[in-house]
């Protein structure tokens, strides 16, 4: 089978093009017809590569007759069209590949081989953090602040840029990731040279599928993944399954598209999409936006799916064109209806399961305090809260009728009229002089960020009413309320100021604080010192809302334990009132000029209103303006003086670059693998353990590991700045990882933090400090855990600290995707208890000596059998399933990981 019997001509606006046609593999008697369109843009991908040597036509042939279901894995080829990055993981990428460019040199090969094969666009959002706020110079000051804090940073992502091909920068004080790519740097159907296909993209932070909302297939890789891609190595997957989401009817008054992805969300969870492609269809997609679409893509992480796809139709026509994309929709109607790509509502699909889902059923909701599938109704939030606490409150506004919950029973028991002291703590401080109480539940953070919600203009259009309204009655937010507005495109604000509403927001304190993550990813900045004294005396369990996607333990900050994701306008509402303990639908939010009640419902807006105001100030005139200069970067940006240069000058003062180790002793040929003997456990874990629990996140304490070498190296503490930006220094990453303050290893039980014991002088220290003792000792090291092993972002961090820390093996009862790839992508086996199986239910403590057979005859999923020696003498035996889950990650994991394999096949 020759692939250009199946290239064919096309012409549009008097342009002619090529296109490889998946609609006429009919011939080869391939229904692609009854394809979801997100396997077809497989189908299209394997299709125009076959025959470069890699892709083969038993490729073609194995996702053509896509099953639905496979009881093995069937591995493809595939070819991602670009790379996606943010800051955050795009400069350890950096890192790595100027440190492949030396190790190339220094075996005598060609460093100009080692460059981005297909384009990056790497958009710097992810570290500029809330330091200031609630004034008309809050940007300025915290763009200023990001600048100081990261100039190493930005001036190697600037000689990127300068001495890489196919490497573009969005600089910082411009927007997120996520949202510019879905404005801006999505394509759609791209044009290469005069060939059309679909636009496809990986990306180095887990809410990439955001831009599925216009049907652009994308998911989140970790960087070493998204390195090996850029360097035009094929990415290889399992052919997957597809989970089609029938949407029907639409959604009622006052139901926003956060309510509906958090609705969805919990329900997908619930099913387990882990791993699987989700794609939604039916006629209830006519009554979402491409802006509720890209909402409900961009939580696609949080709900576990690789992908969360809308395909093509009248309504992502309409999206480019108001995005300033007018040539492109022109292209993407002819190409995709001739193509078998868009989607005209009477196609008959089939699906690996079909789920429906009623969007007339969907209430408003938050989600929280710790997880985002955990969705609780407005109508429940107050009682929610007090669950959390260990008391239940009746719904009653001026009186307290405390009961106590018994986390045994499940129960509740009467105690006396009050959850004090036992229940409800307060504290009261001095804010700017005025005499404020703090208490459990109180908000401390409300912050209007992230690509989530900020990409779409109902919801904040929506919110700037809601802040109209009140500011007219004269209400106002409590003091203690940290408030922030973190857009992620500059258009938000431009749609802002010309409706008039952003001066309403500012009467409230939501000044524009920044263009970048903020809150949402753990940038939320400090609290005022009175609120952290009084959460720290009285042990507070204070509060923030935000309209994001994340609000793992300690990720928002780390004093603050219930986190609670909402829309924007709700977000504003719980601002105001100043504490999540509140029936929204009965209690006021506080009191007009004239003292009467204000509740929700005399400020929220309607869907007309909303509706009207999109209409007349969303226009492609700001998208085309803000967009013409997005590379051009502030006056920061253009005074940093950087040098173009094949091999990187790496800085030996530095202490945010250093250069890797993971080319040392690096030799054209992998070392032979050999069983892991003798293996001591590092880590005792439960379920659950995120990515935010692995790998190192927000703040540094001076009193963990990387504080103390920051210490050590001359840094002070208040220059310290986050793990997050330090990603280029292994030094402090590797003492950062499985240091969050909320782990729990219970290995030290019931403590929490970053520590474990050390065997066999049975001496609790430090995770990395035991690290470093095993490493003296040459002993491997290994890691137990439960369910859902690495949910949360694609932090390549939590794979590379696993690796340097010296644990060979991670042995889990299931993993998050992602996290899993990255293990593999660092050489460290991901193993799996077998089913019904856990380290709880065979026995295990934790303080067994572990040995691993079978490593030298290594295959795709192969069973391995497991010895752990208890102190007795006494052993058990197990056996596990390897993760390795096709050949091609067997073979990175043979090469020691994905980057020394991509370095062996360069030179060879």
């Amino acid at each position: 089978m020759n692939r250009e019997d199946y290239r064919k001509n096309i012409n549009i606006s008097d342009k002619n093009y090529e296109y490889f046609s998946i609609t006429q593999l009919s011939e080869k008697g391939y229904d692609v017809s009854s394809l979801p369109f997100s396997i077809r843009i497989l189908v299209e991908n394997i299709l125009r590569n076959m025959g470069d040597g890699i892709v083969e036509e038993s490729d073609l042939k194995n996702i053509c007759e896509w099953k639905g279901k496979y009881e093995e894995p069937v591995e493809i080829p595939y070819y991602p069209a670009r790379v996606l990055m943010q800051d955050f993981t795009g400069v350890p990428a950096v890192v790595d590949l100027a440190a492949m460019r030396d190790a190339m040199a220094e075996i005598g090969g060609d460093p100009e081989k080692v460059n981005p094969l297909v384009p990056v666009d790497l958009i710097v959002d992810h570290s500029v953090q809330v330091d200031y706020y609630g004034a008309l110079n809050s940007l300025d000051k915290n763009v200023k602040k990001e600048y100081e804090r990261n100039i190493e940073r930005y001036s190697m992502l600037k000689w990127a840029q300068n001495s890489f091909d196919n490497f573009s920068v969005v600089p910082p004080n411009s927007g997120i990731c996520h949202q510019v790519n879905l404005e801006y740097l999505g394509k759609v159907v791209r044009n290469d040279n005069g060939v059309l296909f679909p636009d496809t993209l990986v990306g180095t932070d887990s809410h990439t599928p955001m831009i599925n909302g216009i049907g652009v297939m994308a998911w989140g890789v970790g960087g070493i993944e998204a390195e090996a891609v850029m360097l035009g190595q094929p990415y290889y997957m399992p052919i997957p399954e597809v989970i089609g989401v029938n949407l029907k009817g639409e959604p009622a008054e006052g139901v926003t598209s956060t309510d509906i992805v958090l609705n969805i969300t919990q329900m997908l969870r619930k099913f387990n999409v882990v791993g699987k492609f989700v794609e939604y269809f039916g006629d209830g997609l006519k009554n979402l936006s491409v802006f509720d679409r890209a909402t409900i893509s961009n939580m696609t992480p949080e709900y576990g799916a690789t992908l969360g796809f809308f395909p093509i139709d009248h309504l992502t026509l309409d999206y480019l064109r108001l995005t300033n994309r007018n040539e492109e929709a022109e292209i993407v109607e002819k190409y995709a209806k001739d193509n078998g790509f868009y989607n005209d509502y009477s196609q008959n699909i089939k699906y690996t399961e079909v789920l429906d889902f009623d969007l007339s059923s969907v209430e408003p909701s938050l989600a929280g305090p710790a997880r985002p599938q955990d969705r609780i109704s407005l109508s429940d939030m107050k009682n929610s809260f007090y669950e959390i606490l260990g008391c239940n409150y009746e719904k009653k506004v001026d009186e307290r009728n405390i009961t106590a919950f018994n986390e045994e029973s499940k129960e509740y028991a009467d105690v006396d009229d009050s959850c004090e002291p036992d229940g409800i703590k307060e504290e009261t401080i001095t804010i700017k002089g005025e005499n404020v109480t703090i208490r459990d539940g109180s908000v401390v953070i409300a912050a209007l960020t992230s690509c989530t919600n900020t990409s779409n203009p109902y919801v904040m259009l929506g919110a700037g009413l809601i802040a109209k309204k009140a500011v007219e009655a004269g209400l106002k937010v409590p003091v203690y309320v940290k408030t922030s507005l973190a857009p992620g495109s500059k258009v938000v604000v431009d749609y802002l100021k010309a409706s008039g509403l952003l001066p309403y927001l500012e009467g409230l304190g939501f000044h524009v604080t920044a263009y970048g993550c903020t809150t949402c990813i753990g940038n939320s900045g400090p609290l005022k010192p009175e609120i952290e004294e009084a959460i720290d005396n009285s042990k507070l369990n204070v509060a923030s809302v935000l309209s994001g996607n994340r609000n793992f333990e300690a990720r928002i900050h780390q004093k603050v334990r219930s986190n609670f994701l909402a829309s924007p306008m709700l977000v504003l509402a719980f601002a105001l009132a100043g504490r999540v303990d509140i029936d929204m639908y009965k209690e006021p939010l506080g009191r007009n000029v004239n003292g009467e009640n204000i509740y929700l419902k005399d400020l929220w807006p309607t869907g007309k209103e909303v509706q009207d105001y999109v209409g007349k100030y969303v226009d492609s005139e700001s998208f085309a303006k803000e967009y013409s200069v997005i590379f051009e970067g502030d006056e920061n940006w253009k005074k940093l003086d950087v040098a173009k240069s094949t091999i990187y000058k790496w800085d030996e003062n530095s202490t945010y670059i250093k250069k890797p180790p993971y080319f040392e002793n690096f030799t054209t040929e992998p070392p032979k693998l050999q069983d892991i003997e003798k293996a001591k456990v590092l880590l005792l874990l439960g379920d659950t353990v995120t990515t935010d629990h692995i790998s190192p996140a927000g703040s540094i304490p001076s009193e963990y590991p990387a504080g103390k070498y920051l210490l050590e190296n001359g840094v002070q503490k208040s220059d310290f700045n986050s793990y997050g930006s330090r990603r280029g220094n292994h030094e402090v990453m590797i003492r950062g990882t499985f240091a969050n303050v909320r782990i729990k290893n219970k290995l030290v039980d019931p403590k929490e933090g970053g520590y474990t014991v050390k065997f066999p002088e049975n001496q609790e220290m430090h995770v990395y400090d035991a690290s470093l003792a095993y490493l003296k000792e040459d002993t491997p090291l290994v890691v137990l855990a439960g369910k859902e092993y690495g949910t949360g972002s694609s932090r390549d961090w939590a794979a590379k600290g696993t690796q340097l820390l010296g644990v060979r093996a991670v042995i889990a009862e299931s993993y998050e995707r992602i996290h899993k790839s990255n293990l593999v992508g660092m050489g460290v086996l991901p193993l799996q208890f077998e089913e019904g199986n856990s380290w709880h239910s065979l026995g295990l403590k934790g303080t067994e000596t572990f040995s691993i057979e079978g490593l030298e005859d290594i295959a795709p999923r192969k069973q391995f059998k497991v010895t752990a020696e208890q102190n007795d003498g006494e052993t058990v035996e197990f056996n596990v399933i390897s993760r390795l889950d096709t050949e091609v990650e067997v073979q990175y994991f043979i090469h020691g990981g994905i980057l020394p394999y991509v370095l062996q096949t360069m030179i060879k």
